[in-house]
């Protein structure tokens, strides 16, 4: 990080320098595009050819600054350059010292050897904190740290900013006239939110731990909403004022940043990357910069294979003609360079071939590889798998335009990322301005009701403690554990899901009564469905037809798992023989996915008493179907299934399961059973639904695919390292508690 920081430093060096050297004040341009002699004090006389160098097109220092001296905006820029660049500095130095902390910190406190510093995996790190805690106390109010107020106290912002945004109570979207539903999020926007509720003068929180009290108080709730409105509105006048500034710079930021990777690859802006609304919207509870990360760079290709898919014929057409025309320019010209290179000399004949490879470079990226054959829906089953929230309406119309444009907002362009970036100076103060001030009174109200002391950590998010109890939704497997009014639930299962992330990321946590009571309710459900289902041998003994089917010959073996699951409902509904030659009967993704789940439990829930503690694995065996399934001579297998990054492996594609199987019962609560796989009947003739009819007999209990729930960074924030400060608190958080109209202020993180 601080080595990254050094290198950006570094980096706007060239820019203040290119800010002096680039306007017309410093370079001598006739003689650069030699319409005049050099400016040498003496010609060379003689046949040979005089050489025009970059310093001939440099003005002298002195004249060059008397040129500056004489234009008041060089010197404002040039100013605003200094002042951002020493910014930058002050806070290098600050991020190097708190790192050197943390790196001493980690080596004598935690005694990790300095050369295994990046080798050592979160897992470790974090059982050594938990061990640290009961030998040396680092938290005078808690006897021992558990996983989960380990995240808390890093991911205390965090929670906050991602609940607010599965509240809906950002305003990030927007209808625009021409351009239907938009979504806006940018850096700058989100520092200045930021700045607002978490770190700024001013804001809701007093330091970095505790909510101020008058924020915690019903009795003051109109009077703070007009001084949060009063405050949003001071900040959206600031940002105005210095709009045309951070416009320019941003401008400049972009050019010298993107310039040479546009001319080395011109296909890069048609990239794709996660939107910072997309991770915000995708986060769970209490997930980590890095797991995020790790879980959105598994989903990344099903993604681009998906919206790759939606190829427009007539824009292929044109692309495939375009292409050709600037080819064959293109051609000829690099055929008379090679011929005769004073071809180059020509004006601008240099600029005409950059220009025909992009324009061919460009067109080939709207050419559909003629030899792919692509199923969108399967595809979005398999990106639902790795992103784990999707909207209920996609169910079915993965082949429709309004799908990819959603998943859009999700999935952006890489140059759309950069335009908003360089717009968000102007867009951002009237964000502020007249959409995020008149939503003050719910703001307050929010931090009021969903703000939950913890002893030994402070105030936190109350979603972010993923109590079932207080913020389940009964849509969502919870029905009869769940208290929460509609105003408190989580919207899509992001309760629900986030618990399930946690305890399989963290194995050893103990979740509290509530938590361990959804969790067997859960599998026992999986059981039950399982019980009805084929077995998973006989599932996954076809992974590598499923992953052809997927185009996904080169996947891991927890990627072939996931293919296998998400494939086989469409073998099975067209009626194809499997593996092993027998016919097998139509069946669903849920029931796939719960009879893997169920073979991959250690014991069977089934007459556990309520309540009772799980193991300390939510899902373990040692003898797993996975490695039986396999093929036993794959010696590439054999040798990853004894290392740690197998585990992770299987660990993530055991929450795809949980994820496509929790979205299945979610959809499919209320709904007529069918047994069907992934296409409706309506969508077969007559001949095949009486052949789905014949094979289903009296396996009508298999439910139909369904997709679900959604009501509605590069530069990617790094989340802090749990530096000694934040372990070693010796304040206690003040023991003020907020009336809630939700639910009161207390409780711990167990």
């Amino acid at each position: 990080m601080v080595v990254s920081d050094f290198f950006e430093l570094m980096y706007t060096v060239p820019v203040r320098r290119h800010l002096y050297n680039l306007p017309v004040r410093c370079v001598e341009y006739d003689v650069l595009f030699a319409n005049k002699p050099v400016n040498h004090a003496t010609l060379r006389t003689g046949p040979e050819r005089n050489k025009v160098t970059l310093t001939d097109a440099i003005l002298p220092t002195q004249q060059c600054a008397q040129r500056i001296k004489d234009s008041g905006w060089i010197i404002f820029l040039l100013v605003m350059a200094a002042i951002f660049w020493l910014y930058r500095l002050v806070k290098m130095f600050c991020s190097l010292l708190s790192s050197w902390e943390i790196r001493r910190f980690y080596i004598h406190a935690l005694k990790i050897p300095s050369d295994e510093l990046c080798n050592y995996s979160w897992q470790e790190v974090q059982s050594r904190l938990i061990s640290l805690q009961r030998e040396q106390p680092m938290c005078v109010h808690k006897k021992e740290l558990t996983e989960l107020d380990i995240y808390h106290r890093i991911l205390r912002f965090k929670n906050y900013t991602v609940a607010m945004v599965n509240k809906s109570l950002l305003p990030v979207h927007f209808r625009l006239p021409l351009m239907g539903e938009v979504t806006f999020l940018s850096q700058g926007l989100k520092y200045n939110m930021e700045l607002l509720f978490f770190w700024g003068p001013g804001s809701l929180f007093q330091n970095k731990w505790n909510l101020q009290p008058k924020y915690k108080r019903l009795g003051q709730r109109l009077e703070l909403a007009q001084e949060l409105s009063r405050t949003i509105v001071l900040l959206g006048l600031a940002n105005l004022l210095l709009c045309p500034f951070i416009l320019v710079w941003q401008i400049l930021y972009a050019f010298f940043s993107y310039t040479e990777v546009i001319k080395r690859e011109p296909g890069s802006l048609g990239a794709r990357r996660w939107s910072l609304y997309g991770r915000l919207y995708l986060r769970h509870f209490n997930e980590l910069t890095h797991e995020l990360q790790a879980r959105l760079s598994r989903g990344y290709k099903p993604a681009t294979k998906y919206m790759n898919s939606f190829a427009s014929p007539l824009l292929a057409i044109a692309a495939k003609n375009i292409g050709f025309f600037a080819g064959s320019i293109l051609a000829v010209l690099i055929a008379l360079t090679v011929y005769d290179e004073d071809v180059l000399t020509v004006q601008h004949i240099l600029t005409a071939i950059t220009v025909l490879g992009v324009v061919v470079t460009v067109a080939r990226s709207f050419i559909p590889d003629e030899h792919m054959v692509w199923c969108p829906e399967q595809l979005l089953q398999c990106v639902l798998a790795h992103i784990h929230y999707m909207p209920d309406h996609w169910q079915g119309h993965a082949h429709k335009s309004e799908t990819r444009d959603e998943l859009a907002q999700l999935f952006q362009y890489k140059a759309v990322f950069i335009l908003e970036e360089m717009l968000s100076p102007i867009i951002t103060p009237f964000i502020l301005i007249f959409s995020l001030r008149h939503k003050s009174l719910e703001i307050i109200d929010f931090f009021r009701n969903f703000s939950v002391e913890v002893v030994g950590v402070g105030d936190i998010c109350s979603f972010a403690q993923m109590d079932i109890r207080r913020h389940g939704n009964p849509q969502w497997l919870s029905e009869g554990q769940t208290q929460a009014s509609v105003y408190q639930q989580a919207e899509n299962g992001k309760t629900e899901l986030s618990l399930m992330h946690f305890a399989i990321t963290n194995p050893h946590w103990q979740p509290p009564l509530e938590s361990s009571v959804f969790i067997g309710h859960l599998k026992e459900k999986v059981q039950q469905d399982a019980s009805n289902a084929p077995s998973a041998q006989q599932i996954l003994c076809d992974a590598p037809i499923f992953s052809s089917i997927l185009s996904n010959e080169s996947g891991t073996a927890p990627d072939n798992l996931l293919a296998s699951v998400l494939v086989h409902p469409v073998l099975t509904a067209s009626g194809l023989p499997t593996r092993d030659r027998r016919f097998a009967q139509p069946t669903t993704t849920a029931s796939a996915a719960a009879s893997v789940l169920a073979s991959l439990s250690g014991s069977q829930v089934s007459g556990r008493p309520p309540g009772m503690q799980t193991s300390s694995s939510l899902y373990y065996s040692d003898r797993t179907v996975l490695q039986e399934s396999m093929s036993p001579s794959d010696p590439q297998l054999k040798s990853m299934s004894r290392s740690s990054l197998l585990a992770s492996e299987f660990a993530s594609a055991e929450m795809s399961l949980h994820a496509i199987y929790m979205h299945e019962v979610h959809q499919n609560q209320g709904t007529m059973q069918r047994p069907l796989g992934m296409w409706q009947a309506a969508d077969l003739s007559p001949h095949q639904r009486l052949q789905a009819a014949v094979r289903s007999g009296s396996r009508s209990g298999y439910r139909s695919q369904r997709l679900g729930g959604w009501e509605e960074e590069e530069q990617l924030q790094e989340e802090e390292e749990p530096s000694p400060q934040q372990l070693q608190e010796e304040e206690e958080p003040s023991p003020q508690q907020a009336p809630s109209i939700g639910h009161s202020t207390s409780g711990s993180s167990s």
